[in-house]
């Protein structure tokens, strides 16, 4: 029996929701056809419908008769009426055909709007608007769960198949896309982007009524909302104890994640629409930390008891995001009797970040206390709404200011200032109010105790919800964090840095921190030094044109304190142009030292998007003490840390550097000028085993690379690596016999060449580079031409890719297919070579390369696949190798004519061909762009700024990024960091 995806995952899918129940003909209501369609029999669980037993045509998104049997059966005004229900199918249609006129985006938020209850029809006594529910929200019993597998979508010519479809009411709320699991390259992410490539594209129709999709292999599970790009979907991990890259993940993943009523909850609760950077409407879905500590909480304060908790949540997984979600099912929450609900932050930067989160997303009374006073009257005043407001602001409360038991505060950073004296301040003006505190660093002090201040005794280890360091990177919510010690000789001896530390981490403001104290004063003393400062900011400059700029990063450079900024700076402009690098610090009025500094709040977040603008020069941020916590910037890469920091507060500034972007972004950096790092257990004591595998020195990768390259090496024993031509393709190929032995080199080579891109530049990588280069070379060569598999054949990252450009050998085949189809003698005598197996070789790797050239162009897709399947029959000894080199020259016989039939396209055109592909994916009703316009306009600049070699030179480089970022600029596109990436890979490759 042959495994695939149809016989194993998404049978299995179906079998764990259904029961297995086997499938049948569609539940009606009693069972009696005239009295429309009702819910399942069963109640609240999946019923299995094969697709042809729908009641639908393959063009029609919408279940109607399954849908008018949910609007008769959940609205009285229609039942009355049956024929009212017409006129709801009638609008509900309009919305799912707005998404190619509107955009897919647009035209969902919409329809999320009617199934969550927003919308109204003139129903009622005298016209009187009525809400229209499509869902039974309050009584889940009410609604019909059908499953069903093939679902097909026509649009136009163009026709889809989602492998498994869930449905309620007769509405698609989720597409399952399966892969196999028995390929190795065969993964959730090739599922994912067919999901978000293809079937989102080419019937976006299907997803406008869409909460979520999923995409497995059997191994992994993973899921996302629309338009998300696929390295943003997430796993969904509600138990511990789970096995990672297992059958019994996905089990466990789809038993609780696509229960019905946890569904009903992600559409009611857990998804958002926010405006991204001012422009662009995105769709948010909650990650499973957050929907399961946002629920802990929620069911906490229905139930009355405790009355506290902590959430101990890594750096960077979303806390913003989960006190919103939490806030809005609070405040939706029919058994709390409209509550109010206290955002509070402890910094001003805090208060900007989750403000401009619950603004973006729209969120509905919302109201922000700008002052102490503001605040006090509106407790005073009993306001029902959600009140954003910072822990000062109760500074000058006196006594109590509102009694009522269903308030609630949910305390951000709640480590910090929410225990001292204005913490108690705050509890004594809200007396019966349930206070939750969200930490991703808590302190476990005698003098300050995050777990005394929040935890409640009731939890086990005094915390309701935890998510660590490591399950943050294994998720992908962060990025690992590596360190590399610089300038050795500059370093500070580590009691010098605690005493100094000491000193400086008594709550002072930046301008109490020029005053301090003996040590830290004559730490300053040695840090500031001319000629350190000189040979730092030297070595910052170097560095950050080295590691950072050629990928796009931003940076941050930590100093000593406000003093130390002003001479970073001067030093800094020596080696850069001014414009690349600015200072952000606290400065008073009269202070004329740092008066050019001097920002309001307006004037210093627009600087902030400056520096979060791929496109703008602005690259490095140079601070003290602000920014250090709160800042959310995902292009930020690098610190440069020349500031004693310790503990909890030295782990929230690196963890600046942790948020993901771009798919060049691997890991964050600190590069450590004083020594921090010279012991980490002692720099981090952290209540937490484990710290120091998420903060690692970059040494370390350094040691683990001749491993990672002698294990690539023993997969080609006794080939000779000078070879060039296909004569050393195929020496190295033959050792890569079948899929299986080809998937795990893939895997160990992708480990590898993210080992080279950490360490590159680095000396110490000289000695391995014709091994590397040769191994990469390899690997490009072996990788699917039909772009499958992308988890393990992916792009290589830009240094390896530069690499294998200054000096490619491997990969010069001759190319003579027209000469060897044409010519009836040379066939004859091909097809009569004494080693079939060995001239087939010769001819895949022919054909292979030609069809390569030709990846982006829709005409050679048929071609494309008919290749893949060729070798797999032949893998699996279905063929002979005499059969297998016959069929080859076939396929080769028509790639050519296919060549001849259709207009030769050179480089460009194919790399005009792939922008076009990529921009057309950009576009929706929010950014109306002109394709043909921007695809133009890029080609046009790029041919005249580029030059001959200039993909090897860095001022090349600079020159067509900085075109490409103009004319995106120009189309208002220049924001978005992954297309920007994406389109300069194209350019990189084909121009």
């Amino acid at each position: 029996m042959t495994f695939n995806e149809s016989n194993t995952v998404e049978a299995m899918v179906c079998d764990l929701l259904t029961g297995g129940k086997p499938a049948g003909p569609p539940p009606s209501a009693a069972h009696d056809p005239s009295a429309g369609y009702g819910p399942a029999p069963s109640g609240v669980t999946w019923y299995a419908v094969p697709a042809a037993q729908l009641p639908r045509a393959p063009h029609e998104v919408l279940v109607e008769p399954f849908l008018q049997g949910a609007l008769e059966r959940l609205n009285p005004s229609i039942a009355k009426q049956p024929a009212r229900a017409a006129e709801v199918l009638y609008r509900l249609r309009a919305i799912v055909m707005s998404a190619r006129t509107d955009g897919l985006v647009k035209a969902n938020e919409e329809f999320a709007a009617w199934l969550t209850g927003e919308r109204s029809m003139p129903f009622g006594v005298d016209g009187e608007h009525e809400t229209v529910r499509l869902i039974d929200f309050e009584d889940p019993t009410q609604n019909q769960y059908v499953v069903t597998q093939q679902f097909t979508i026509r649009a136009g010519k163009t026709e889809k198949r989602a492998d498994v479809v869930l449905l309620v009411n007769g509405i698609p709320l989720v597409v399952i896309e399966a892969k196999t699991p028995v390929r190795a390259s065969q993964s959730w992410l090739d599922a994912a982007l067919q999901v978000h490539e293809d079937y989102e594209q080419n019937v976006p129709e299907l997803f406008v009524p869409n909460v979520f999709s999923v995409a497995t292999e059997g191994k992994e599970f993973r899921y996302g909302s629309i338009r998300m790009p696929v390295e943003f979907w997430g796993p969904w991990r509600m138990d511990d104890e789970q096995v990672h890259g297992s059958m019994q993940e996905v089990e466990k993943a789809v038993k609780s994640m696509l229960r019905p009523h946890v569904l009903l909850d992600l559409l009611q609760n857990f998804t958002s629409f926010a405006t991204y950077k001012g422009k662009r409407r995105i769709k948010i879905i909650a990650r499973y930390q957050q929907f399961e500590g946002a629920n802990k909480l929620v069911e906490r304060v229905v139930a009355g008891y405790p009355k506290k908790g902590l959430l101990w949540h890594f750096q960077g997984s979303g806390k913003s995001l989960l006190m919103l979600f939490a806030a809005r099912k609070l405040r939706l929450h029919r058994a709390l009797k409209n509550p109010t609900v206290i955002v509070l932050v402890d910094r001003i930067d805090l208060d900007s970040q989750i403000s401009s989160t619950f603004y973006a997303a729209d969120t509905a009374n919302l109201v922000k206390a700008d002052s102490r006073k503001d605040l006090q009257k509106l407790l005073k005043q009993d306001v029902r709404k959600i009140i954003i407001s910072t822990i000062h602001k109760f500074g000058e409360a006196e006594g109590v200011l509102n009694e009522r038991d269903n308030i609630i505060v949910l305390a951000d950073e709640a480590h910090r200032s929410q225990e001292g004296d204005l913490g108690r301040k705050m509890r004594e003006a809200l007396p019966n109010a349930f206070l939750f505190g969200l930490t991703g660093t808590p302190i476990n002090r005698a003098d300050k105790n995050t777990f005394y201040a929040f935890g409640a005794v009731e939890d086990e280890n005094g915390y309701m919800s935890r998510y660590g360091f490591e399950e943050s990177i294994r998720d992908g919510a962060t990025k690992e964090l590596h360190f590399e010690p610089r300038l050795v000789e500059l370093h500070v001896d580590q009691q010098s840095i605690d005493e100094a530390f000491a000193e400086m981490t008594r709550g002072l403001t930046d301008e109490e921190r020029d005053t301090l104290g003996k040590q830290a004063a004559k730490m300053g003393t040695l840090v500031k030094a001319p000629e350190r400062v000189a040979a730092v900011c030297a070595d910052i400059a170097q560095h950050f044109q080295e590691k950072v700029a050629p990928n796009g990063f931003g940076a941050q450079v930590v100093c000593f304190d406000r003093e130390a900024c002003l001479l970073y700076k001067q030093a800094l402009d020596q080696h850069l142009d001014a414009e690349i690098s600015d200072i952000v610090v606290s400065v008073n009025s009269g202070e004329e030292n740092y008066a050019a500094y001097r920002r309001d709040r307006d004037a210093e977040e627009k600087l902030l998007d400056r520096f979060r603008d791929p496109n703008d020069p602005l690259k490095i941020i140079i601070v003290t003490a602000k920014l250090l916590t709160g800042f959310d910037a995902p292009i930020l890469q690098t610190m440069y840390l020349d500031k004693p920091l310790r503990d909890h507060t030295l782990l929230q500034a690196i963890c600046r550097t942790n948020r993901p972007y771009g798919q060049e972004k691997s890991h964050g950096l600190i590069v450590d000028y004083l020594g921090i790092f010279d012991d980490v257990a002692q720099a981090i004591q952290f209540d937490e085993e484990g710290i120091t595998k998420v903060v690692s020195n970059l040494s370390e990768l350094k040691g683990k690379l001749p491993e990672a390259v002698q294990k690539c090496l023993a997969y080609f024993p006794g080939v000779d690596r000078t070879l060039a031509g296909y004569e050393g393709l195929i020496a190295a190929q033959e050792c890569l016999p079948n899929d299986a032995v080809r998937d795990r080199f893939a895997a160990d080579c992708s480990y590898m060449a993210r080992l080279w891109e950490a360490i590159s530049p680095d000396p110490m990588l000289g000695e391995y580079e014709r091994d590397y280069r040769w191994l990469v070379q390899v690997y490009e060569s072996v990788k699917p031409v039909s772009n499958t598999g992308k988890l393990l054949w992916h792009r290589l990252g830009a240094k390896t890719i530069e690499l294998i450009h200054q000096n490619v050998k491997v990969d010069a085949v001759r190319d003579d297919l027209e000469t060897l189809v044409v010519d009836a003698d040379l066939l004859e005598a091909v097809l009569g070579a004494p080693d079939p197996r060995k001239k087939s070789k010769e001819i895949e790797i022919k054909v292979s390369k030609r069809l390569r050239n030709h990846q982006h162009d829709p005409r050679f897709k048929a071609l494309i696949q008919r290749l893949e399947d060729l070798r797999h029959r032949h893998e699996q000894g279905l063929i002979d190798s005499v059969v297998f080199l016959k069929e080859l020259l076939n396929l080769a016989k028509d790639v050519v004519a296919t060549e001849y039939e259709v207009p030769p396209i050179v480089e460009e055109e194919r790399g005009k061909a792939a922008l076009t592909e990529l921009f057309e994916d950009a576009k929706n009703g929010d950014t109306p762009i002109m394709v043909k316009r921007v695809v133009d306009d890029i080609d046009l600049i790029v041919r005249e700024v580029r030059f001959d070699g200039w993909k090897n030179t860095h001022s090349g480089e600079r020159e067509v990024k900085m075109a490409l970022r103009k004319t995106l600029f120009r189309y208002q596109l220049h924001q978005d960091q992954d297309l920007f990436d994406r389109a300069y890979g194209y350019i990189k490759q084909y121009y």
